[in-house]
């Protein structure tokens, strides 16, 4: 006999199964927002920018040149050891061009160059020496990345600021190379900023890195406000990369980049956690908002919002072509873990594979290092997403044999595809390739065998009202569920294996 204080417990259940309701199966879901929101909050009232001192110090005291053509590199140095040495303040550039090869910042001083002025990169090779970082890391070890326009180690206070802009000149023209995934010999980045605190880059157009134009690794405490970056004239021409950082906001941007626009790495084998995204857009012709490849440290607490991504529109440069690969990439194939992260109220556009989560085992370390474990990737929300005229591939979500994806729920998502699956795309297998590079477009990037998601080993995925619309017919089913997919559903129903 049922007593009266079991009825309303029944009741309950009786409703949560019928609705499909979830969150009293996934208790993590409602804490992870609010860890994110959290978050979010302390780092927007705690993390500011550093105050400046009101010192000047002009680079044409220390004979600059701004006529374009001038190597201007010492008078440069000069200026910054000036004002770091005297507490810090802001190193000028007022009055036209001013060419200079390698200059390293140092603590204290803020780059600053005025509305119409413009920092130019010398197109000279020689005018770029090794910086080669003090603590080694996979970055290191395996790209070789030692060159850039601007570098610091080591130092605190620092920033590059407009309203003016850098433009690097790294066209394949003057710093010639192919596109790879290991080192990028003769291609200078724009921005390498190692073991240092208290970053700022604000009100600044950067453009046309002859590599990646922005690295920061192992640093603490950047802000990213109002920045521009237009970076297509070379390859592996990334946007901003993020790499083993802490306490990290990234707001009101701008980034049309031809590969990567907004990267984490972990070569720098520290963790990047407590990281704000918002209000900004990304473009990319690669991944527009990625995590990997380089995933050896961990990923935690990152909070993205309000965010454009995906291709590049017509009226936007872009050297190659418009499409994206990926609108999201979230991956670990070194073995970091990639958990607890939030991403709402995004636009995915002119995308291959919108959304794109992968464990992988490449397991790249460093000489000398163990072999890398199988990384984890759970807890991750992914709501609100909206979009079109992204292509026929179609997204996925795919571990490896002994590394499941876990705890996932994608809701409220609402995409276009161009359509125009065939029977063939349906019937197609997709390679496991668990040592294989992390991108989207390793797998049938003409069409995978479903035009909404392609599951394989993974554990615990629950959608909630997500739609995807072919626009043209299309012959594949929403769903392909691999048989290595467990505990998981589709408004409140079990995936069926497909």
């Amino acid at each position: 006999m049922t007593t009266p204080l079991l009825l309303p417990l029944l009741l309950l259940l009786i409703l949560c199964w019928k609705s499909g309701v979830e969150a009293v199966e996934h208790p993590w879901e409602s804490h992870l927002h609010e860890q994110a929101r959290g978050m979010a909050d302390r780092l927007s009232t705690t993390l500011t920018p550093w105050p400046v001192p009101s010192r000047s110090f002009p680079v044409e005291v220390h004979q600059a040149v701004a006529d374009g053509v001038t190597i201007n590199t010492k008078a440069i140095q000069a200026a910054i050891d000036a004002c770091s040495g005297a507490g810090g303040g802001v190193v000028s550039f007022a009055k036209g061009d001013y060419v200079t090869g390698t200059i390293v910042l140092k603590s204290g001083v803020m780059l600053e160059i005025a509305k119409g002025s413009r920092l130019l990169g010398s197109l000279d090779l020689r005018d770029y020496p090794d910086h080669v970082a003090q603590r080694r890391t996979v970055m290191d070890t395996n790209m070789g990345a030692n060159q850039s326009l601007i570098f610091a180690e080591g130092v605190e206070r620092i920033g590059i600021r407009g309203p003016g802009e850098i433009d690097f000149r790294g066209s394949q023209k003057h710093f010639p190379g192919k596109q790879t995934i290991s080192a990028t010999p003769g291609r200078p980045f724009g921005i390498r900023i190692l073991d240092s605190r208290q970053v700022v880059v604000e009100d600044i157009t950067l453009r046309n890195a002859a590599c990646w134009m922005q690295n920061y690794l192992n640093c603490e405490d950047l802000i990213f406000q109002r920045m521009q970056v237009i970076n297509h004239v070379n390859y592996n021409n990334d946007g901003l990369d993020i790499d083993g950082c802490r306490r990290v906001i990234i707001r009101d941007c701008f980034i049309n980049s031809e590969d990567d626009a907004l990267c984490f790495k972990g070569a720098g084998l520290r963790p990047t956690e407590d990281v704000l995204i918002e209000n900004s857009t990304f473009f990319s012709t690669c991944n527009a908002l990625k995590i990997g490849t380089d995933t050896q440290g961990d990923f935690r607490r990152i909070y993205a919002r309000n965010l454009r991504l995906g291709g590049i529109p017509d009226h936007l440069v872009s050297l190659r072509r418009q499409q994206a690969s990926t609108g999201i990439t979230l991956a670990t194939v070194d073995g970091g873990d990639v958990e607890d992260i939030v991403i709402e109220h995004c636009t995915i556009e002119r995308a291959d594979c919108p959304i794109f989560l992968r464990i992988g085992s490449r397991g790249r370390v460093m000489p000398g290092m163990p072999p890398a474990k199988i990384g984890k990737l759970q807890r991750i929300l992914i709501q609100d997403i909206t979009g079109g005229d992204n292509f026929r591939q179609g997204s996925m979500i795919s571990g490896i044999d002994g590394g499941l994806i876990e705890d996932v729920v994608l809701q409220r998502i609402d995409l276009s595809m161009m359509g125009g699956g065939t029977p063939e795309m349906a019937a197609a297998k997709v390679t496991e390739d668990p040592k294989g590079y992390p991108d989207a477009h390793q797998f049938s990037r003409s069409g995978l065998p479903s035009y909404g998601f392609f599951l394989r080993h993974a554990q615990r995925l629950h959608f909630r009202q997500v739609r995807v619309t072919p626009v043209a017919p299309d012959a594949r089913p929403f769903f392909v569920v691999d048989p290595s997919v467990q505990a998981s559903s589709r408004d409140g129903e079990s995936l069926e294996v497909r």
